[in-house]
């Protein structure tokens, strides 16, 4: 007998992203597809062993008006609010029949969107919401929210699920301090604001991000949350310079995990940032080389050169206890950013601004090579000892089935959100750019999805899920699309046969 669970198939999806108080704000929109596509996992293998693996940001609380960065005293409101809100019952309804099914489990991972699964008092509301007072039911739920992982065998092939941020040091999770939040919650005492330093792709969202969302719906559809962002995001709401020291200390952050505490009984000591935890500052870090390229020459309204702007930028941040003079007076770098920025602006129209920022934050972007070895798979697979023969990962928004050598394969479940297709002949030029350009700055969702470049939808049709499967005393792992409605077989992208 194992030590983990045996299973005969287990299916895994992750980045559903449910939440959003407002309708502009939800992110998933093949709701429908995925309450049938877990109809369709509960019809498979009949009198079998079956999991489905929801692997990381199944909820969005970063999309919801809670107060501070993690919500704790409103943490049960908040998950409630999700779970009865129109657009996501069917999914819900759909996860309690699934967990109905003898045979069925219902594996439910962490990720960094969804932080607060972590809180027992969470895990308890879910499965009373899912399984009721059925004691069996609700013995099919389990969760991972530590840190592991969940492993499990399919056959005789061993299988590691992990949402991926993990190892992306901008939004990785720091478990103690979360379970030290579950801790202040279970012995009824609240928790300050000023205790809890979110990660900094949580800043980036949470402190910008959803500023710009509010009138530009489609920026939480583009990823990495990381400082190739920023160009695109200051473009779109010149007014998020005012918080440009915020975003350099974010650019900056890097985790350091490995200096926390072991107080495994602690509620008290919430781990705060790095004072050396900022890497140096430069233009390009911030604006991006296209975007830099097209400041430069240019001038601000008082004749100052944008070059020349932007090295006292970086000097006044890599210095910052030096007075930098420019012109008749002393510039922050927020300023010494917006007149560099806003002064060229003028000069090249917005349209063109943004082609250069977005050129920027898809640089090298590899969106839809299934096979590209990106950071995730390096660091994950780094971290993962030979035994595990299929590793699968989220997190990233992005597909991968990968060939690992010696019998072992590598995927990443991508997501259920839109995904924009942005294409080189797109961005290529002003021109080319322009029709694209009219309708992101519309903003709105409902444009967004009705658009069409050469023909194509501008949100692509792919909602992504990978099942590994026991088959003729060999197990397989494949990458699928469901399609449809959600109720049939999904599409086969890519089959690996384990050993």
């Amino acid at each position: 007998m194992s030590d983990f669970p045996e299973y005969d198939e287990i299916h895994a999806i992750s980045d559903i992203h449910m939440g959003g108080n407002r309708l502009d704000f939800q992110i998933l929109r093949e709701t429908k597809r995925l309450a049938n596509y877990i109809g369709w996992v509960g019809r498979q293998r009949p009198g079998g062993r079956v999991a489905l693996v929801l692997n990381g940001d199944i909820i969005d609380t970063l999309a919801e008006d809670i107060h501070g960065y993690v919500a704790v005293d409103e943490a049960v409101a908040t998950i409630q609010r999700i779970m009865k809100d129109p657009s996501f019952t069917s999914i819900w309804k759909a996860l309690a029949d699934f967990v109905k099914l003898e045979g069925h489990t219902l594996i439910i991972i962490i990720g960094n969107h969804d932080i607060e699964l972590s809180f027992p008092i969470v895990q308890r509301l879910i499965i009373t919401y899912l399984a009721g007072a059925d004691l069996a039911a609700r013995a099919r739920i389990e969760f991972s929210t530590t840190g592991a992982g969940y492993t499990c065998m399919v056959g005789n092939a061993r299988v590691y699920c992990t949402h991926g941020n993990e190892v992306d040091a901008w939004n990785y999770n720091r478990y103690e301090d979360l379970a030290k939040v579950g801790r202040r919650l279970n012995a009824s005492r609240s928790l300050d604001p000023s205790e809890w330093y979110p990660n900094a792709g949580t800043r980036m969202v949470k402190e910008v991000m959803n500023d710009v969302k509010r009138r530009f719906a489609w920026i939480d559809l583009l990823k990495p949350e990381t400082s190739a962002a920023i160009g695109t995001l200051l473009v779109l709401d010149p007014s998020q310079v005012s918080k440009i020291g915020k975003l350099l200390s974010i650019v900056g952050e890097k985790v350091q995990g490995q200096k926390q505490a072991d107080q495994r009984l602690s509620a008290e000591g919430f781990q705060q940032p790095s004072q050396n935890a900022t890497l140096p500052f430069t233009a390009d870090r911030l604006l991006g080389p296209n975007l830099k390229a097209g400041i430069l020459g240019a001038k601000a309204s008082d004749g100052r050169r944008a070059e020349d702007m932007l090295l006292a930028a970086e000097e006044n941040f890599n210095r910052p206890n030096a007075n930098i003079a420019v012109a008749d007076s002393t510039l922050g770098t927020p300023q010494l950013i917006l007149d560099s920025l806003t002064g060229w602006m003028r000069g090249v129209g917005k349209d063109e601004a943004l082609r250069r920022a977005l050129k920027d934050w898809l640089a090298n972007d590899k969106t839809f090579d299934i096979s590209d070895q990106d950071d995730t798979y390096k660091q994950v697979t780094a971290a993962v000892g030979s035994p595990i023969d299929f590793i699968i990962t989220g997190h990233t928004h992005l597909e991968r089935a990968i060939d690992m050598g010696g019998g072992r394969y590598y995927f990443n479940s991508g997501t259920w959100i839109r995904l924009l297709q942005f294409t080189e002949t797109m961005l290529k030029d002003t021109a080319s750019f322009k029709p694209v350009y009219d309708v992101l700055i519309n903003g709105k969702m409902e444009v967004i999805d009705q658009a069409k470049f050469g023909n194509e939808p501008f949100v692509m049709d792919q909602t992504s899920a990978v099942s590994i499967r026991e088959e003729n005393d060999r197990v397989a792992g494949r990458l699928t699309h469901v399609v449809g409605d959600g109720s049939g077989t999904p599409v086969e992208i890519k089959k690996f046969t384990g050993r």
